[in-house]
């Protein structure tokens, strides 16, 4: 996890209804413009559906339910950012829908705080870190936490 580490990393910096979330590079698998999805009945909210990529079915998560955002219609800079992350101790390939992708960059550890107890929209067990880049607040998600 980010927050753990000392010096910088290359994180992808994404966009949430007008939030800046930091992802770690490491996780990106690829980054695709939005494609058809197939909804999954009684499958958890905020995965409520897959897609096929190249012969491949995974999940779709929309963090902006998770984490209690209003939903949105899909703009002509919506991607869709695949990762692999532990899930339940398990490599796990998720896709992530993004309002907008801004850029891969650098991010200092040191710049990296604990979420505050109070003042938070969110719920804090899913929130890793709270940074800054360039003149943005930027909010580094927990997504272990997240999907278990």
């Amino acid at each position: 996890m980010l927050t753990e580490e000392v010096g910088s990393h290359q994180v992808l910096m994404l966009g949430l209804a007008g939030e800046v979330f930091a992802l770690d590079a490491r996780l990106i698998r690829e980054i695709l413009d939005p494609i058809a999805v197939t909804r999954v009945p009684g499958a958890k909210h905020f995965v409520s559906s897959v897609l096929n990529v190249r012969g491949k079915v995974i999940p779709l998560a929309d963090l902006r339910q998770r984490f209690g955002m209003p939903p949105a219609a899909a703009t002509p800079d919506t991607r869709i950012i695949v990762i692999e992350t532990d899930i339940g101790g398990e490599p796990t390939t998720v896709g992530i829908i993004a309002d907008k992708v801004h850029e891969v960059t650098e991010l200092d550890h040191a710049s990296l705080q604990a979420p505050p107890p109070v003042g938070m929209r969110w719920q804090p067990e899913f929130i890793a870190a709270i940074g800054k880049w360039k003149t943005d607040f930027i909010v580094v998600p927990n997504l272990e936490r997240i999907f278990n």
